[in-house]
């Protein structure tokens, strides 16, 4: 009984007029559900797997006068908008940028509210400590710190042991707390 009522089922969806309200209602019932799990199994994005899925139903409303039965079915034709609407979600999800995580949008939020004259202060203030140290650790601290490079690589660039650089960092460091310390830049 199962088996021959899904498909007298499918057989009213499929000879539903998809240009009326109640045939496209028919032919979600019917293949709305195994579209959905077509775009997630294609997309591995639920959200954007519904939206697929609107977007199939739309373009076969607007395209339902191109739908001949003769020529395959509903299933069949559906399955065809599917896959390329499929391929034009790719194509713009590869196109957005990505969206930030949430810890960098409090943050920026945060910089937000920040005075641009506190953080003008706050960096003379970091650039005089700077300055107190000596040129080799003040140089190890700003190349790693500041710009993002490996001891290993900085050791290479100046010609001494990697062990020197780590050594150069750690003092310079400790030496530019004690300094932000005096200052009372560090909470205690």
């Amino acid at each position: 009984m199962g088996v021959r009522m899904w498909r007298v089922r499918r057989k009213k969806a499929e000879s539903a007029s998809l240009g009326s309200e109640a045939g496209m209602r028919a032919a979600y019932r019917e293949f709305g559900g195994e579209l959905l799990g077509f775009a997630r199994n294609q997309l591995g994005d639920p959200q954007l797997a519904e939206e697929v899925v609107q977007e199939v139903f739309l373009r076969a409303w607007r395209a339902s006068d191109s739908f001949d039965n003769r020529r395959g079915s509903l299933r069949t034709w559906l399955y065809a908008i599917a896959r390329n609407a499929i391929v034009d979600a790719r194509r713009r999800r590869e196109i957005r940028p990505a969206v930030a995580p949430a810890e960098e949008a409090e943050r920026d939020k945060a910089a937000a509210g920040v005075d641009p004259y506190d953080q003008l202060l706050a960096r003379i203030e970091l650039r005089e400590a700077l300055d107190r140290l000596t040129p080799e650790h003040r140089e190890v601290i700003i190349e790693v710190y500041f710009l993002g490079r490996t001891c290993a690589d900085v050791a290479d660039e100046l010609g001494i042991p990697a062990s020197s650089a780590r050594s150069r960092l750690y003092h310079g460091i400790r030496a530019l707390r004690g300094i932000l310390d005096e200052n009372g830049w560090l909470a205690p």
